[in-house]
């Protein structure tokens, strides 16, 4: 006789596997985007897009058939699958990908479309809702916020008026040390949106090398997990 408490356990394995399963299928491929090189990954009935926006260069490099050969540790690019296994169709884009046409791309897959941006990301997703994308929703983790952040160029200045600012979500490391998006530019940013932004702080994780690369606070080393549940969540 089984008993309830290893039919539950059974049930929710089998649960398991099959998310393993789906995900199993899910492949990276390459697809042209305004005559830029991006990497989409598509589930069969996604219910919702994110396009990344890795921070550095944001030269992914994308090969031929999906593979990303630059930016392989930068924290979007990492767990690029992630969100996929969530149920999102998700395109990592190239620095020179345009973003409008990005985003029109990614609605006609699904609604809403969410940008996920990080580090130097934001400033490239600050240009290109400046020059008139517009996504659903805007995610901007470690980043480039406001001139108290320690850069001249940062989302308020890029995009110089909080009526073109998405519904946006902050995700910052309460000891982010990286010169560019210091903590103190949080508060800033999230007061010029007038309502538009939220923030939510993270501690923890590791810190190794230099403090504005992807293995330190500012890549949220250890806590990948909290970032991909945080953008997905936001509503």
């Amino acid at each position: 006789m089984i008993t309830r408490p290893v039919r539950i356990a059974n049930f929710f394995a089998a649960l398991i596997l099959t998310a393993f399963a789906n995900t199993s299928t899910l492949a990276d491929e390459t697809v042209i985007i305004g005559g830029s090189r991006a990497v989409l990954i598509k589930p069969a009935s996604p219910r919702a897009s994110v396009i990344l926006m890795p921070g550095g260069s944001g030269a992914i490099s994308p090969g031929e058939h999906g593979e990303i050969n630059g930016l392989k540790g930068n924290q979007l690019v990492r767990t690029r699958g992630a969100y996929a296994a969530r149920g999102l169709a998700v395109l990592v884009v190239d620095a020179g990908t345009d973003l409008s046409s990005a985003v029109q791309y990614m609605a006609a897959i699904k609604r809403p479309v969410t940008v996920v941006a990080t580090s130097r990301g934001t400033q490239r997703a600050a240009e290109g809702i400046a020059r008139g994308a517009r996504p659903d929703a805007l995610v901007l983790t470690s980043g480039f916020l406001s001139a108290e952040s320690g850069s001249g160029s940062n989302v308020m200045s890029i995009i110089g008026s909080p009526s073109a600012l998405p519904r946006t979500l902050v995700i910052h490391h309460r000891n982010d040390g990286c010169k560019f998006t210091a903590p103190a530019g949080v508060d800033p940013f999230v007061k010029w949106s007038v309502g538009r932004a939220r923030v939510a702080w993270l501690s923890g994780g590791r810190n190794d090398g230099d403090p504005c690369e992807a293995r330190g606070y500012h890549g949220f080393s250890g806590l990948d997990g909290q970032v991909v549940g945080l953008a997905v969540g936001f509503r």
